[in-house]
């Protein structure tokens, strides 16, 4: 069998289809880059001993660049390798993620790690610059410990098993005015709470707003909701209360308070449980240890 002509009628084919049909998604171009790094590995005599046959790939990179130019060269053949190595079970490509997206997420060694970015595109719809941003900041190194474990990459018959803890990063990274220190505290947690309900609405995971300060009428008494959403993809209302200091275990009686009103009085039979989310400038373990619950989340933010 020869190999190398058999990766260039790949090539010839994905050229060709890549002129006629400029407007397609990426599909046939994954397949082929996929199909390539196959036909690599078995003529480097299979995966134990592909790492082994690197010479074969710098020889053909230059010849195939030459040809068809550098999106053939050695280093896309070796991501074209680790791409077949990476997803050996060709049904694990994801179609919404571009050729471009994958060689950003193929370097990373841990699979939670990748299987995390990959769902997050999925999720959020990322272009490959948001993508970049994503992993820039640490986005899955700000997943709590007990998230980063056994993450399984959205497929069409689990993507309704996502939660809110897929959506909540600690910190949550704001984007902040300088001159912040020089208004009182009052001010500062209303701004903070705006920085807030742009983050979750850009966050493209299904968060709606209901309510900016959000009153509620209870016994003659009226409280306000700092945030109110609703999430269409976990199908509940979220419950948003923002602190601007280190946490206080009254934080979370506060917070289960507005929590159950929005569970006898907003939300529909229809709906899931209603979640409380608090947001502190400062956690402590033992709180959170001995106050929160699936429902009750507490993260905190950072201003950058």
């Amino acid at each position: 069998m020869n190999y190398f002509e058999n990766i260039e009628e790949l090539i010839i084919e994905n050229e060709a289809n890549k002129k006629v049909n400029a407007l397609r998604d990426n599909s046939s171009t994954l397949l082929t880059y996929w199909n390539i790094g196959k036909l690599i590995v078995e003529a480097q005599g299979g995966k134990k001993r592909a790492k082994y046959g690197d010479n074969l790939i710098n020889e053909w990179g230059k010849k195939l660049s030459l040809k068809y130019g550098k999106g053939y060269d050695k280093s896309n053949l070796f991501r074209m390798r680790t791409l077949y190595t990476t997803f050996p079970i060709v049904g694990t490509l994801c179609q919404q993620l571009s050729w471009s997206h994958y060689r950003y997420i193929l370097p990373m060694k841990n699979e939670n790690e990748r299987n995390y970015y990959i769902n997050l595109v999925i999720l959020n719809n990322l272009s490959v610059r948001e993508l970049q941003k994503e992993i820039k900041t640490k986005a899955f190194d700000r997943l709590s410990y007990a998230d980063k474990e056994h993450i399984k990459l959205i497929s069409d018959t689990n993507i309704t098993t996502i939660s809110i803890k897929d959506m909540i990063k600690d910190p949550i990274i704001l984007k902040a005015d300088k001159a912040l220190d020089k208004i009182n505290e009052q001010a500062i947690h209303k701004y903070i709470i705006s920085l807030l309900e742009d983050k979750f609405l850009e966050l493209g995971t299904g968060f709606a707003l209901i309510g900016h300060e959000y009153k509620i009428h209870i016994d003659n008494k009226t409280y306000k909701i700092d945030l109110l959403f609703f999430n269409i993809k976990l199908n509940t209302y979220v419950v948003v209360e923002v602190k601007t200091r280190k946490i206080k275990h009254t934080d979370i009686g506060q917070l289960k308070f507005y929590v159950n009103f929005v569970e006898d009085n907003i939300k529909d039979i229809n709906h899931n449980k209603t979640i409380g989310l608090l947001i502190v400038k400062e956690n402590d373990k033992y709180i959170i240890k001995y106050t929160t619950s699936d429902d009750i989340l507490v993260t905190t933010y950072a201003l950058n």
